[in-house]
């Protein structure tokens, strides 16, 4: 009699065990599963569009220094501190209707007075010089900037010079729109104000985007789909029935 009871129960016990085998191993495909579809970077396939071809972070973007800190406030001592001195001599600038530059003449005038009056005065009331050290920019450091600098400009002017010769008109367009924007910016106010715009929009536009990346990328890119589809209408009506320019190079055989 306990034969035939005890059957049942171990018949029962496996059918309970099978169960709850299927439904951890369907629980945890489901799981994976759901973990796929909700990573972006979980399967190689996936690719996010991230604003102007982004694929670090904003930190390593930005140089990943200690400007980098500043203007993504990490430290938001240092950065508060760095906007408000910039913010207190814009201000400072603007109320007194100085100008920078005028300011660094004034100062190196009365710096080189003081100087001169103290260097020839030592010698009637017995006091030794004042001891000014000799300073000089490395060769090195030159060298570096200078070379960056050529490359820079020599990119620049062979990008010009693809632009003029009629080869690309969206790039023609596109520089000719930045440069009548830059000449209105610059009619607005003088250069001073300029860099402080500039500046002030270094510490907010990126901590801004590295806090909502994923919703500006977002609207970027239904923003470039619908930019896209405009130009691809107007080059279909206007810029395809303009001739080509007669420097456009022919196709080597």
């Amino acid at each position: 009699m306990a034969d035939h009871a005890g059957r049942p129960e171990s018949l029962m016990n496996k059918i309970v065990e099978k169960i709850h085998d299927h439904h951890d191993s369907s629980s945890s495909s489901s799981e994976s599963e759901s973990d796929d579809k909700f990573n972006p970077f979980g399967s190689a396939e996936t690719k996010v569009y991230r604003l102007f071809g982004r694929e670090k972070p904003v930190h390593k973007v930005l140089g990943g220094g200690k400007p980098a800190d500043v203007f993504l406030w990490r430290n938001k001592k240092i950065s508060a501190s760095v906007l408000g001195v910039a913010t207190a001599l814009w201000v400072f600038f603007e109320l007194l209707e100085y100008h920078l530059v005028t300011l660094v003449c004034h100062i190196l005038i009365l710096s080189l007075a003081v100087l001169f009056l103290w260097s020839n005065a030592s010698t009637f009331i017995n006091k030794s010089p004042p001891h000014i050290p000799q300073v000089g920019l490395p060769e090195n450091f030159v060298l570096e900037v200078v070379s960056a600098v050529r490359i820079e400009l020599n990119n620049a002017l062979a990008v010009l010079r693809d632009i003029a010769s009629g080869r690309d008109l969206k790039s023609f367009l596109s520089v000719i729109a930045g440069l009548w924007v830059l000449s209105i910016v610059g009619n607005w106010c003088n250069f001073l104000t300029l860099f402080y715009i500039v500046f002030v929009l270094l510490h907010t536009i990126p901590v801004l985007y590295e806090e909502y990346d994923d919703q500006i990328d977002s609207f970027a890119e239904k923003a470039m789909i619908e930019i896209k589809k405009q130009y691809a209408v107007f080059d279909a009506k206007v810029l395809s029935k303009i001739p080509k320019g007669p420097l456009k190079e022919k196709k080597k055989d």
